[in-house]
């Protein structure tokens, strides 16, 4: 039994309440080009982030909310964690005494994971979905036939890495670290490239995988990167984003100068299944009712969690995944903080429930950003 369900974003003990922002009227259509206005969620994915809601509970009530420590980027003892408690081998997932906070967040994922997906009227497969999100699906699942195996990459989740790795796998690069641009499209092979009874196929006989991250932190790693150094994200989407929210802006903005509180206010008003990939929630990319993953791996535990997935795929002992470049500076838990923390709390009450089915599911805190915390 699961305890009773939590608001969105319930404040630990002794904060503050949240208030909340009157709700903004989303772009339009016509202007934007960014998908429709925002639906109302059907009452069974409600039910579902109810449902989410109460494994995030569960993470309060055991004392983890706001002292959770980073899962380790180096395991010691064990080498992955599996996915529903199955590894794909003997020996893929052993647990230590001191593994407790792992051991949390993989007992949440697995309730939550059987309480959502459980639900009559949750998606089984591919095609329970309604056509838009099966196409966006099938369109985030990359194939290794050789291997055997199907990754559903996450922008902003070292999907640029596991395209390299698999390119090498396919024998089109000769090692990880070739220089060259990586392009997302070329010599990758897609489940949405393949007809209705290969994909049937595949999804039942081939290892599935996705990685996953903190979802605040993975919209700052977004925010930084598209706004800051991509000329076509700051026309397309920074532009309008600043004459939309930005009081006083001009008719043309360049829309190289977006704050991160504009971008998640532009987030509020967004239907999830119409998001820009770089954004959408993890649920909607890769549905993991639909899809039963083998394994769900981390950013926080990338380099050991990824190559734990090579040696289970078999890939040849002279493939890794690349190591992260000296010169990377990914957002960080403290740079999340610093931002979070400059951001209006009814704001961030307003953005959660968007990616309440991330946290829960994967098992991600919520953020502290109760008085006491953003002055530490």
């Amino acid at each position: 039994m699961f305890p009773r369900p939590l608001t969105p974003l319930a404040a630990p003990k002794g904060a503050e309440p949240l208030g909340r922002t009157p709700r903004r009227a989303p772009l339009s259509r016509a202007r934007a080009g960014l998908g429709g206005p925002p639906l109302l969620l059907p009452s069974m994915l409600m039910f579902a982030v109810i449902v989410a809601s109460s494994g995030l509970l569960l993470m309060i009530e055991r004392g983890i909310l706001s002292e959770m420590k980073p899962l380790p980027q180096h395991p010691s003892s064990h080498k992955g964690a599996a996915w529903r408690g199955t590894a794909p081998k003997p020996g893929g997932l052993s647990l230590d005494a001191g593994d407790s906070d792992l051991q949390v967040r993989e007992d949440v994922r697995n309730r939550t994971l059987r309480a959502v997906c459980g639900q009559p009227g949750m998606p089984r497969d591919p095609w329970d979905l309604p056509v838009g999100q099966r196409r966006t699906l099938l369109r985030h699942i990359l194939v290794s036939d050789r291997y055997r195996f199907l990754y559903c990459y996450v922008p902003k989740v070292a999907c640029s890495n596991w395209k390299r790795v698999l390119k090498v796998l396919a024998g089109v690069l000769d090692n990880v670290d070739v220089r060259l641009k990586m392009d997302h499209r070329s010599d990758l092979v897609f489940l949405a490239d393949l007809r209705p009874e290969e994909i049937r196929y595949r999804l039942q006989h081939y290892f599935k995988f996705l990685f996953v991250r903190d979802p605040l932190e993975r919209l700052l790693s977004a925010y930084r990167n598209k706004f800051g150094e991509i000329r076509e994200y700051q026309q397309r989407y920074g532009a309008e984003i600043v004459r939309r929210y930005r009081a006083g802006a001009g008719p043309s903005p360049a829309g190289d100068d977006v704050t991160f509180p504009e971008f998640l206010r532009y987030l509020v008003d967004e239907d999830p299944e119409h998001m820009n990939e770089h954004w959408m929630p993890v649920y909607h990319l890769c549905q993991p009712c639909a899809v039963h993953y083998d394994f769900v791996g981390s950013y926080e535990r990338l380099e050991a969690d990824a190559n734990q997935v090579l040696e289970w795929v078999r890939a040849p002992p002279h493939v890794r995944f690349p190591a992260r470049q000296a010169w990377y500076r990914p957002a960080s838990p403290e740079s999340l903080h610093y931002h979070l923390c400059n951001v209006p709390r009814a704001l961030l009450q307003d953005v959660l429930p968007k990616y309440i089915l991330d946290f829960s599911l994967f098992a991600y805190p919520l953020p502290n950003v109760t008085r006491e915390a953003c002055h530490q």
